[in-house]
């Protein structure tokens, strides 16, 4: 079941927006008509697309196998508020919390040192905001699973991001990239009508729904969260082959769960925001978007890159949850 508080809003009494049907991208020479225009063969720009005026693009599949040019520039658009009625902007999709987190500002990595002095986030205690993000709390399954807290998930899950040797906004982008497709195409009639992004060289399908209400967030923010967001691939037979050569000694349903581990995300809009604004993937509830899956799933390290890392130690580095101080933070999986 959705996390949601009891707030309700009829979408039939959303504002629609129209789209311009004249927008158009040049690339290499040619010229592609945007959203909502579909094309029959596949466009020849790579997907995503970032342009010299920093205007970003990806190409996605439909379900009658067309193809669509989405804009999906990652900025800091109109208010996305719910609460307010407002559906369609994007929000602060490039704010960090600078004065909490110097570092990650400046370096899209937080300073170990920082996190672990750190007392409150936005003016809430971290114990408040460990207290808050439990199951069964704000939310039924919770931010973070019953072991874990807050500094310990955002030390741990940093520790993963600088092994992986990428940066919470190299992360946050390509799911940003997902919702922003999803705030384009929910305005029309094709509403549900992408079932895949190319991404990569790679096909991420993509399912999305809504509920009733939305959720609150645990930080002192403007973040909520309202749509469901599925994000899989299929590993090709080359990767396949690569986890059962080093991973022969687990059983077959064990190597079935890495798989999925690696190909697999059901998160909802408010992660992107949190990875961006503070590192925080959430912790291991069905909500995580894990950095590992993140990375295996949008092509920014390959199948045998990831081994490379991790070393035989790939189902530990997903699926060890992050326990500190309660527990000693196991770093095993992630320290070389």
């Amino acid at each position: 079941m959705y996390r949601l508080l009891a707030v309700f809003y009829l979408l039939t009494i959303a504002p629609v927006l129209s789209h311009s049907q004249d927008q158009h991208l040049i690339y290499a020479g040619e010229t592609y008509a945007l959203y909502p225009f579909t094309l029959d063969d596949k466009p020849s720009i790579p997907s995503p697309l970032t342009t010299d005026d920093g205007d970003e693009f990806v190409v996605c599949l439909t379900k009658g196998d067309n193809y669509v040019i989405i804009p999906v520039t990652v900025e800091n658009g109109e208010p996305l508020d719910y609460n307010e009625g407002r559906w369609y902007g994007k929000g602060r999709q490039l704010d960090v919390d600078s004065l909490d987190f110097s570092t990650l500002a400046a370096t899209g990595l937080h300073a170990d040192s920082e996190l672990t002095d750190t007392k409150t986030i936005t003016g809430r205690l971290v114990d408040a905001i460990t207290s808050i993000a439990q199951p069964r709390e704000y939310s039924n399954v919770g931010f973070i699973s019953h072991d874990e807290d807050m500094v310990s998930v955002l030390l741990g899950d940093n520790r993963l991001v600088r092994q992986l040797g990428l940066t919470h906004p190299d992360l946050a982008r390509p799911l940003f990239h997902v919702f922003n497709v999803i705030l384009t195409v929910k305005r029309d009639s094709k509403r549900g009508n992408i079932r895949a992004i190319l991404y990569n060289d790679r096909e991420i399908y993509l399912t999305f729904w809504g509920a009733k209400g939305w959720q609150e967030s645990i930080f002192e923010d403007e973040i909520l969260g309202y749509w469901q967001i599925e994000m899989w691939r299929e590993f090709d037979e080359d990767e396949l082959a690569l986890l059962s050569r080093h991973y022969s000694d687990i059983p077959p349903e064990n190597r079935a769960e890495l798989v999925r581990s690696l190909t697999y995300i059901h998160t909802g809009e408010m992660v992107p925001y949190y990875i961006m604004r503070y590192g925080f993937y959430e912790g291991h509830t069905e909500y995580r978007a894990d950095p590992i899956a993140i990375t295996s799933i949008f092509g920014l390290r390959s199948a045998e890159e990831l081994e490379n890392i991790f070393k035989g130690r790939l189902p530990a580095a997903i699926k060890n949850h992050h326990v500190f101080p309660s527990g000693a933070l196991d770093t095993s999986a992630i320290d070389r």
